[in-house]
């Protein structure tokens, strides 16, 4: 089920907010618009024609967004492109404004590098030759780059206030930028390892709810870190200097912290715990981007894509069911405990369910429940 787009002043209020994001696209943009057009929704009769098609021409950009991301990303060299970061810059620096290409937008981000290797080759007779073969890579901008290359795009400087209100946004959508602002009790382990064991796992071929807990349980077990956009691979220098660069905010923010706890760990961040294990070979016990139909979304994606859920005092006894709030997420593991990615300062955590402000269960799509 998807919420309702009301009217949440009046709708000549609303349909302003949403001119003035297309003029000057710095405005304190309204909440209702910026989840309208990242997670759709049925509108009600208040809501005027034009507001509901300015929403709709959002969602089909954001469609073609996430078309030119996963081309690029298939091919990505350096970790991976961020749907929802390059939507964010589209939508603070182009709402709605269907004349930029979206693959020239998503192009900013990464540029195409041609790369030679001699291939050995064999012919009918036998014999061997050594032959070029080339091939291309997409490697990602640094954020300054990628700055430089929208203020080309568009033709206009690219000013501090437009890069804040995109991280802005941003962050709404994709939730804890690990700032360790949590409280509560909560357990974590002062060992670590790097090792995924799947020889506790009842189902290897599936993406299940029971797994889905020994793989949470694990990462607790084996001192995950967190950094902000990861998925449970370990966090090594280089990672950490393209993370860095490429979110100045969620990572650069945290660079020596992350250097001094987390380098040669394992690290995930909230959603990034669940996507990690969907995205889990079994048998090579390698975290594969994107892979294992489990699409790289947001806590708050999850949450709306949710077809079963419910408010946290409805919660079903069933381990592997994920508990969320605003921009969190975690995975409940049964008799009243969680474990979850709980931020940059803490790592992978477990906590009790009572008293930590989730507001909604679900259903994690994708995972099986039977």
């Amino acid at each position: 089920m998807r919420k309702a787009i009301a009217a949440v002043t009046t709708p000549i209020a609303i349909f302003i907010v949403v001119i003035l994001a297309l003029g000057t696209a710095l405005s304190q943009h309204n909440n209702a618009v910026v989840y309208a057009c990242f997670y759709g929704g049925e509108f009600t009769e208040a809501a005027p024609a034009e507001y509901k098609a300015h929403i709709s021409r959002m969602r089909t950009s954001f469609s073609s967004l996430d078309s030119a991301v996963s081309t690029a990303n298939a091919n990505m060299e350096n970790g991976s492109l961020d749907a929802n970061r390059v939507k964010a810059f589209f939508y603070a620096l182009c709402f709605d404004n269907a004349r930029i290409s979206k693959e020239a937008f998503t192009r900013c981000f990464y540029y195409e590098e041609e790369r030679t290797v001699l291939v050995e080759v064999t012919d009918d007779n036998g014999e061997t030759e050594l032959v070029e073969n080339s091939y291309s890579v997409n490697i990602l901008h640094s954020a300054d780059t990628t700055f430089e290359n929208l203020s080309a795009l568009l033709g206009r400087e690219i000013s501090e206030e437009d890069m804040k209100n995109a991280n802005h946004i941003y962050s709404m959508i994709n939730g804890d930028l690990g700032s360790g602002t949590f409280d509560g009790g909560y357990e974590r382990r002062t060992e670590f390892s790097t090792e995924i064991d799947a020889s506790g796992f009842t189902d290897p071929a599936s993406k299940n709810a029971h797994d889905l807990v020994e793989y949470a349980k694990q990462a607790w077990e084996n001192g995950w870190g967190y950094v902000w956009g990861s998925y449970g691979n370990v966090m090594t220098e280089g990672t950490l200097e393209w993370m860095t660069e490429a979110y100045p905010d969620g990572v650069g923010s945290y660079e020596e912290f992350i250097r001094a706890n987390w380098i040669g760990r394992r690290a995930t961040d909230c959603v990034g715990l669940i996507k990690g294990y969907g995205w889990l070979d079994a048998e090579t016990l390698q975290i594969k981007y994107g892979t294992n139909g489990m699409p790289d979304i947001g806590a708050n994606q999850m949450r709306y894509y949710a077809t079963e859920y419910g408010t946290i005092d409805t919660i079903p006894e069933i381990p592997g069911i994920a508990v969320w709030h605003e921009g969190h997420i975690g995975v409940y593991i049964g008799n009243g405990e969680v474990i979850e990615a709980m931020g940059t300062k803490y790592g992978v955590v477990k906590t009790k369910l009572e008293g930590r402000g989730w507001t909604h269960w679900l259903k994690i799509p994708y995972i099986s429940y039977e």
